[in-house]
Order: structure tokens, then C-alpha cells, then sequence
């Protein structure tokens, strides 16, 4: 366009720009058309959002494995190594964003200067209202479009205080307005690890109705008259969401008995509920079609979430064969009718068909082959459940790789990540798609993948952790393991006993070959591994912490401090051993004090050597075979000699 314009100022005597090949040729303007048979063509304007351009770049670039989300500080000291100090760190960054606004609105006589222009409206200090302000319907009004719930409420209070005439149209839009909040205050949109949070308590936490009986929603309904289809929808879908379930029925059959006709929306908030209004599978079954009639004879055509009110109802059923036939007769009706399944159809179609205790079901291989290689887009609110829930089925029904590949293939679709959901969501999918991993795929190509997800995008839990060890154990792939112990030490594993049993157990049945050039540094290795871990067990004891010593781990890190040659070390944790012997459960391995022994012997230390011998007599473990190898490895003196025959006797020696 820059050119265009910048030739159509030039005299048309002049020169006309060509490109022929890789160069530029020059002919006479006379030969090419007349600018004023061109005109400039100006395209209509597309309508962007604020974030476009910054979507544009990011999509430039793909994801950097190596480096925290960008809602994390990209310092050392800042990135969250566990999924505790993930939540914790999100949000006391939105914290400071939250003291930040209070300030503001505080203080707003610092802040009324407004230097953007056009002027934003965000950034303006909001309109504070109490007892004595002047308000109309107007504000009102605005307050509503708005969401403002808790001023929208004052100043209605406020207009009937005065006595204002307040119009009915004016009050259905608040009865709206207060019946989707139930009357509390929302979190605003721009705090997302807030609101993420509060959403997986009410998950755990969820219970029975929290619907306000008798609060303004019911005022507000009862002064309309007459009573309209929009009055019914909005007090039934307030009740509905907030679990009054007996009285927002009661109110659509009501309505129903009123010829009063409800929107589709309405029904499927009844359908949603049907689980809470009937005991059975048969009965819930029949309320979901006599619902289905309903709308059939008002003329009301489904929609998304008609369908998966209805799944949702049907994956409820505890009778496998009604579920999985009555899920199979809505699918095709609802085809007819034009309504498309979406990522939250197939996230219950899941769970009605890949049940736990049900037969195996491959329903998700369809689906897959249905939407593989698809961009997707959220139209239900259950859209995010999908990818989560289909790991799973990957996982535990199925134990199947290469569909969990796909899944994942599709995840990395165009932006299908944004269907993830949230951090609780991704956390539950990489933990599965983990574990399916690390129990079906080599090592090697394990830890392919589990070095391009660990820590930034997934931390493992304990329990995925003690997967992963138990594929490094079956692989007998002890090279990984210091890599894995660093992992544990940053990610606050190191208190958990099964953990650390589990990692000394690998390193110490899994002996590197001396002969092997590539393993030469492996003992060295395990023996830091195990001294680091001594360390902070020791450090734990301290502290009171759950973690103790017990004679299995000690035994265990004996070996590998002897096996690394750092026997300095081993005769101090060999000392803890021998005080504590009392107050230790267990006792070290037979093979590891012969090892310790061993290495005595090559340090040229009797006293070591028979302080164990000393510690195996004390705790009835075999001692013959120790005392004969002291015997034979040292040339005692009389005082180490005669210590000896007080262990074992002077006949044994004689033998």
C-alpha cells in the first residue's frame, strides 16, 4: 500500500516501477494504466481485541520448556518448585495487585488524573456511593450494565427509600443480576488465580443448596407484575445454580400450569438438577424425558447444553446398561436436530462408558478420530474437563500409550491448550500422561519427555515420583538416578521415608560395573547421592520433622559412602550407627557391615573393623564370617587380637 500510494504521486510522464527476476527494470509510465483506474482500496476495519497483537507474536514463538510461565518471576530464587508454591506464589503476586487497587481506591484524590487518551475507563476511580448520594434510575442502570451487584443494590435501596418509581423492565434486570451472584459480590475477572482457587475448594467442598431463601431475588420477584417468561427464567436458573432445587421445579411446572413458555436455557438449568430430584436411575431417566416433551411441545429447539444436561443426568445413573443405552438414544436425536457435541459431550461420554468398575470401553478411540487434528472452541463451560478426563481414561481404563499420544497431539493443536483448564486441570493430565509414560515407554524416551515437562510445566507429586523410580528400577537405569535425587531435594520430597528407601534401594541392588568406562563415575555418584541424603534426614531429625533414621537406610548409605570410596565419611555415619544402636529400628544389612569391614580392611583400620564386628555380635547377626576376614585381612596386635577372641572366643579362631 506504502508504494502504491507513493506511485500513484508520481507525474505520469514519469517512470513506472517493474520487477522482472531479481532485479528492477524501468519503463515509460505510458504503457502501464492510468492511476485513475485504480483507485485505492480501503479495507473494512476488523474489529481487535487488546490482547491481538500480543497473541500475534506469542504465536511466533512456541513454548519455552526451559523457562517458568510468564505469571512467574524468571529469577532462580523466584520459580516455584512445587505445585504448593505454584498456588502460593500466583497468588500472593495477585495479592500485591489486589493491595495495589486498594490503594487506589483509598486514596482516589491522588489518582483523578486521567493521561490516556481516549480516556480508560478501568484506570478511572470508580463512583463511591452511600446514604446521602443522589442517584436516579439512570444509575441505576448503569450500575447494572456494569455488574457493580453490591452498588446496583445500594442504590436500589436506596430509589425505595425515596420512594422513586422503579420501572419493571429496570427490575428484571436486577432480579437477573442478583440471581446469578445469589446476592454476593463477585471476584472481578482479573483475578483468575483467586478465583481458580475458591472454584477447587466449592469442588471438594460441595455440598447442598446455598441458594439465599427469602433475600432480595424473591423481593424483587414478587413486586413484578404481571409475572413474564423472563421474571420465571431468571429466579428458576438463580435457584437451580445454587442448589434449591425443590422450589425452582416447583416454580417451572408453575409456570407450565400458567401457560407461561420458558426459554431452552431455562430447561436445560432443570435438567442440569435432576440428579438432586430424584432418587433412581428410572426416575431420573423419566423426568429427563418428560422435560425433553416439554420443550418439544413449546417449539423450543436444544442446544449444546440441552445435550449434555442430559449426559450429565445420564452419568449419574448407577446402572451401567441404562446409561450407556440411553446415552447411545440421545446422541443420534440430537444429530438430527442439529446440535453438535462438544468438548464437554464427549468429557461425559467418558465418564458414562470408561466407568471404574464397568466393562472396558474404547469410545474414546471415536472420539479421537472424530476431532483429531481439529482446532477446538470452548462453547460449554465443561469444554475443560475433557482433556484432563481423557487422560485418565488413557491411563487407568485403557493403559493404552499411543492414545494418550494423541490425546496429547491434540492438546498441541493450534491453541486447544487454552482448553486445558486450569492449573489443577494440567496438573491432574500430566500426572497421568506421566505415569502411563513411565510405566510403558523406555527409559531413555521417558526421560526425553520428562525433562521437557519437569519443573516448569508439571512437578511430580510423591506418588508419581515413586512411578518413576520404580521404571528406573525395572530398567535398572541407575545413571538416572542423581539426576532424579536433585529433582527430590528441590521439589521437598527428601521427607519422605518410602522415597528415600526407594532410591537407596536402586542405587545399591543396581552396582555399576568398574570394567564400564561410561559408569566410572556412577559409585562417586550414588555415594554423594547417599551422603546428601544423610545429611538432610539429619537435618529433618532436627527439626522434628516426620522423616527418621531407620538401620535399612543407614545400612544403605554405609554401602554406597564405601562403594564411592569416601570412607571418611562412611566410618562417621558407621559412629551414628554404633551410638545410636538403641534408638535406630533395624539394623544395617549383613552385606553392608561385611562391605564396611572390606573397606576397613583396605584403609588399614582394625579398629573400624572390629567395632562392627563388635555392633553384629551386640545384635545377633552373623558374625563368624566377619570375625575369620578381620582375621585373615589384619595383622592384629595383642590388643586388637585379644578384642577379637573376646568377640568370637579364642576356639573359633582356632578352627
Amino acid at each position: 500500500m506504502y508504494l502504491s500510494r507513493h506511485l500513484r504521486l508520481l507525474p505520469k510522464a514519469n517512470i513506472a516501477r517493474s520487477l522482472n527476476g531479481g532485479g528492477v527494470h524501468y519503463t515509460t509510465a505510458s504503457s502501464a494504466a492510468p492511476a485513475e483506474d485504480s483507485p485505492i482500496q480501503i479495507p473494512n476495519r476488523i474489529q481487535r481485541s487488546p490482547t491481538d497483537l500480543l497473541q500475534a507474536l506469542a504465536g511466533t514463538v512456541g513454548r519455552d520448556s526451559t523457562a517458568p510461565h510468564y505469571k512467574y518471576h524468571d529469577d532462580p530464587f523466584l520459580i516455584p518448585m512445587s505445585n504448593a508454591a505454584k498456588r502460593t506464589y500466583a497468588m500472593s503476586k495477585e495479592s500485591g495487585r489486589k493491595a495495589a487497587q486498594w490503594i487506589k481506591e483509598e486514596h482516589r484524590d491522588l489518582f483523578l488524573h486521567q493521561e490516556a487518551e481516549p480516556s480508560i475507563e478501568k484506570f478511572a476511580p470508580s463512583m463511591v456511593y452511600t446514604e446521602d448520594s443522589q442517584v436516579d434510575e439512570s444509575s441505576l442502570s448503569q450500575l447494572i450494565s456494569q455488574g457493580e451487584l453490591k452498588d446496583a443494590v445500594l442504590v436500589y435501596n436506596l430509589l425505595e427509600k425515596k420512594g422513586v418509581e422503579i420501572s419493571s423492565e429496570l427490575k428484571q434486570s436486577l432480579l437477573e443480576l442478583v440471581c446469578f451472584y445469589n446476592n454476593d459480590e463477585p471476584l472481578p475477572e482479573e483475578w483468575i488465580e483467586e478465583r481458580w482457587f475458591l472454584q477447587n475448594n466449592r469442588r471438594r467442598e460441595r455440598g447442598g443448596k446455598t441458594w439465599k431463601d427469602g433475600d432480595l431475588a424473591e423481593k424483587l420477584y414478587a413486586e413484578i407484575e404481571p409475572k413474564t417468561p423472563q421474571s420465571y427464567a431468571a429466579l428458576i436458573r438463580g435457584m437451580a445454580k445454587y442448589l434449591q432445587c425443590e422450589r425452582a421445579f416447583a416454580l417451572l411446572q408453575e409456570a407450565g400450569e400458567k401457560r407461561i413458555q420458558l426459554d431452552t436455557n431455562t430447561y436445560n438449568s432443570i435438567n442440569q438438577i435432576v440428579s438432586l430430584l430424584k432418587d433412581n436411575a428410572e426416575q431420573r431417566w423419566q423426568l429427563c424425558t418428560d422435560l425433553l416433551q416439554e420443550m418439544s411441545q413449546q417449539k423450543l429447539l436444544p442446544n449444546i447444553g440441552t445435550l449434555n444436561a442430559v449426559l450429565e443426568c445420564i452419568s449419574t445413573f448407577g446402572n451401567f446398561k441404562l446409561a450407556r443405552t440411553s446415552a447411545l438414544k440421545v446422541l443420534p436425536e440430537f444429530k438430527k436436530l442439529g446440535v453438535s457435541p462438544s468438548l464437554g459431550t464427549y468429557y461425559y461420554l467418558l465418564i458414562i462408558f470408561c466407568r471404574e468398575r464397568g466393562p472396558v470401553s474404547h469410545i474414546i478411540v471415536d472420539i479421537l478420530n472424530d476431532i483429531g487434528g481439529k482446532e477446538l472452541k470452548i462453547v460449554h463451560p465443561k469444554d475443560t474437563y475433557f482433556f484432563a478426563t481423557a487422560m485418565d481414561v488413557c491411563r487407568n481404563h485403557l493403559h493404552d500409550k499411543s492414545l494418550a499420544k494423541k490425546v496429547d497431539a491434540l492438546l498441541h493443536t493450534g491453541k486447544n491448550y487454552d482448553l486445558i483448564g486450569d492449573s489443577f486441570k494440567e496438573s491432574i493430565y500430566y500426572r497421568n500422561y506421566l505415569a502411563l509414560l513411565c510405566q510403558t515407554e523406555t527409559i531413555e524416551d521417558f526421560m526425553l519427555t520428562y525433562d521437557q515437562l519437569v519443573p516448569n510445566i508439571y512437578i511430580p507429586e510423591p506418588g508419581i515420583m515413586e512411578e518413576i523410580l520404580r521404571a528406573v528400577e525395572i530398567n535398572g537405569a541407575v545413571e538416572h538416578v542423581p539426576r532424579i535425587w536433585s529433582d527430590m531435594v528441590v521439589f521437598d520430597h527428601t521427607h519422605r521415608e518410602s522415597l528415600l528407601l526407594y532410591v537407596l534401594r536402586i542405587m545399591v541392588n543396581n552396582k555399576p560395573s568398574t570394567d564400564s568406562g561410561a559408569h566410572q563415575q556412577l559409585p562417586e555418584q550414588c555415594a554423594k547421592v547417599a551422603l546428601d541424603m544423610y545429611e538432610k534426614v539429619e537435618e529433618a531429625v532436627k527439626r522434628l520433622r516426620k522423616v527418621s533414621f531407620t538401620g535399612q537406610m543407614l545400612g544403605d548409605i554405609l554401602t554406597l559412602l564405601v562403594r564411592g570410596d569416601n570412607f571418611e565419611k562412611a566410618t562417621e555415619v558407621f559412629a551414628h550407627i554404633d551410638k545410636n544402636q538403641h534408638r535406630i529400628p533395624g539394623t544395617p544389612s549383613e552385606t553392608a557391615l561385611q562391605e564396611f569391614v572390606e573397606a576397613s580392611i583396605q584403609n588399614k583400620s582394625p579398629s573400624q573393623a572390629l567395632t562392627a564386628l563388635q555392633y553384629a555380635v551386640d545384635n545377633n547377626m552373623e558374625s563368624s564370617t566377619l570375625a575369620r576376614r578381620i582375621h585373615n585381612g589384619f595383622t592384629l596386635n595383642e590388643t586388637h587380637l585379644a578384642k577379637l577372641k573376646s568377640l568370637v572366643g579364642e576356639s573359633f579362631l582356632e578352627k
